[in-house]
C-alpha cells in the first residue's frame, strides 16, 4: 500500500478545523477529498457505503444523531446524499464551544445549497479541493515559489522537472487524479476517458434527479472543451453545438446541462478582474470557461498526447487549463485567488493572481518558444501600462508561464519566464 503523501489541502483543513465548528470539503469526484479528510478525522460515517446507503438515508431523516455520534472530528462522507444532516450538524455546532467537530465531503452540490451556505455562516468553513497540481504529484521541481516571487525573488536558474512538450502533453492528458498518478502510463491515460464516461452515463442525471441524455452530455462536454479559456455564454455554447454537432439544442437544455456540470465540479469558471485603468476601455465581466482538470477536456475531445503534439493550437488551449488548475491550487495555499482579464479592445491576461493584502501579479500562459513568449510579455506590459497606479498597486511581477523550457529566468524588461513544472506555492 502506498503511504499517504500530504496535499496542500491538508494544511488548509488543519487551519480551518482550528477555527470552525465544521469544515466542508467540496470538489470533483476522484480528486482525493475523502482520503484527505481521513487524515484529520478520528471517526467517520460513509453515507454511500456498499449495502448501507438506504439504511443511512433513513437514519439521516429519522435519527441523525446515530450517524453523527463519534469522536471529533467526525467525517461525514458524501453528505449531499442526505442534505437533512446539515441542520443537525449546524445545531450540534451551535451548542458546542469546541471547534473542529465535523468534516463533510461532497462531490456534488445539493439543490438547496444557497440556503445551506447562508445557514452555515459563522459555523462552517468551506474548502474547494481540486485534482493534484504538478507540485503535489511530485512532477514539479518547486524551485520557483509563488510566495517568493511575490516577495521579489529572482527565479533565474530554477530548473524545470518536465522541460519538454511531449512530457507535458502526457501529464495534461493523464490529469491530476491522485489514484491515476500512480498507474503505468498507458493505463493512466485511459482513466480520463472513464471519468467522462461516468459523468455522461450516470452522474449528470444523479446530481439533481433530472434525467439527461448521455449523448447530449458528451456533445456539450466537447463544445465546452473547444471553448476553454473563453468567456463564452450559454448562447455561444449553443452556437458551437449547432456548428459542430448534429443534434439541435435549445438554450434551456444547454443551461441545464452546464448547470449540472457545475454542481458536479466538472467545470469551474474563472471570475473577471476589473482593475482601475487610466483609459476608459470597457472591461468584460463574463466568467471564463474551464474544466477542473485538463484531462477532462482532452478526453471529451478524444485526444491523447500524440494528438496534441500534432495540433499545437489545441494543445495551447488545454495547457492553459492545466496551468490554471495549478495556479488555483497554489493561490489557495497563499490565501489568494485567480481571475481573468479581458477588455473590449481584445487585450487579455490569462491569470491575475490576487492576495488578500492587495498584492497581485499578471500571468500569460503559453506553450513556449521565443515568438509566443515575446507575444505574452508584450501583452503583460501593455496591460500594466493601462493600470492607474494612483488607485491600484504596481503588480508584484509579470510572468509568462510556459509548458516547455529548461529553466526559469528574468528577461531584460523584467518579465519572468517560468516553466509550469518549476512552480510551487
Amino acid at each position: 500500500m502506498n503511504a499517504y503523501k500530504p496535499r496542500i489541502c491538508d494544511a488548509l483543513l488543519r487551519d480551518e478545523l482550528a477555527g470552525a465548528g465544521a469544515v466542508l470539503i467540496e470538489g470533483a469526484k476522484w480528486c482525493g477529498k475523502t482520503t484527505t479528510a481521513e487524515q484529520a478525522a478520528k471517526s467517520a460515517v460513509y453515507l454511500d457505503e456498499t449495502g448501507k446507503l438506504e439504511q443511512n438515508l433513513i437514519l439521516a431523516a429519522t435519527k441523525p444523531d446515530r450517524l453523527l455520534s463519534g469522536e471529533a472530528p467526525r467525517l461525514v462522507d458524501e453528505w449531499q446524499l442526505a442534505p437533512a444532516l446539515w441542520d443537525s450538524i449546524r445545531y450540534n455546532v451551535d451548542h458546542s464551544d469546541e471547534p473542529g467537530r465535523y468534516i463533510l465531503t461532497g462531490s456534488a452540490v445539493p439543490a438547496d445549497m444557497e440556503r445551506v451556505r447562508h445557514s452555515g455562516t459563522g459555523r462552517f468553513a468551506w474548502i474547494k479541493m481540486r485534482p493534484m497540481s504538478l507540485w503535489e504529484s511530485e512532477e514539479s521541481s518547486g524551485e520557483a515559489g509563488l510566495e517568493a516571487l511575490f516577495a521579489g525573488a529572482d527565479p533565474t536558474g530554477a530548473a524545470a522537472a518536465r522541460p519538454d512538450l511531449e512530457q507535458t502533453a502526457f501529464l495534461l492528458c493523464r490529469g491530476g487524479w491522485p489514484y491515476v498518478c500512480r498507474l503505468e502510463e498507458r493505463i493512466a491515460l485511459r482513466r480520463a476517458f472513464a471519468y467522462v464516461d461516468a459523468v455522461a452515463k450516470r452522474d449528470i442525471s444523479r446530481v439533481d434527479g433530472v434525467a439527461r441524455d448521455e449523448d447530449r452530455t458528451r456533445r456539450i462536454l466537447r463544445s465546452y472543451a473547444r471553448l476553454q479559456g473563453t468567456a463564452a455564454a450559454a448562447t455561444a455554447v449553443k452556437a458551437d453545438l449547432e456548428a459542430n454537432e448534429a443534434r439541435p439544442f435549445s438554450i434551456d437544455t444547454v443551461a441545464s446541462y452546464l448547470g449540472a456540470l457545475r454542481k458536479l465540479f466538472v467545470v469551474e469558471d474563472m471570475p473577471a478582474w476589473c482593475p482601475n485603468l487610466r483609459c476608459k476601455t470597457s472591461v468584460r465581466t463574463t466568467d471564463t470557461r474551464y474544466f477542473v482538470d485538463p484531462s477532462v477536456a482532452s478526453a471529451a475531445l478524444g485526444l491523447g498526447p500524440a494528438d496534441l503534439m500534432n495540433d499545437l493550437k489545441t494543445y495551447g488551449l488545454l495547457f492553459e487549463t492545466m496551468a490554471v488548475r495549478d495556479l488555483r491550487v497554489y493561490m489557495d495555499a497563499l490565501d489568494g485567488s485567480v481571475a481573468h482579464y479581458l477588455d473590449a479592445s481584445g487585450l487579455e491576461c490569462d491569470a491575475v493572481l490576487h492576495r488578500r493584502n492587495g498584492d497581485y501579479a499578471l500571468v500569460e500562459i503559453k506553450l513556449g518558444g521565443d515568438v509566443l513568449i515575446e507575444k505574452g510579455a508584450a501583452s503583460l506590459k501593455k496591460l500594466r501600462d493601462r493600470i492607474d497606479l494612483t488607485r491600484t498597486k504596481q503588480p508584484s511581477f509579470l510572468m509568462v508561464l510556459v509548458a516547455a523550457g529548461d529553466y526559469a529566468y528574468r528577461r531584460p524588461d523584467g518579465v519572468l519566464v517560468v516553466p509550469l513544472s518549476a512552480l510551487k506555492p
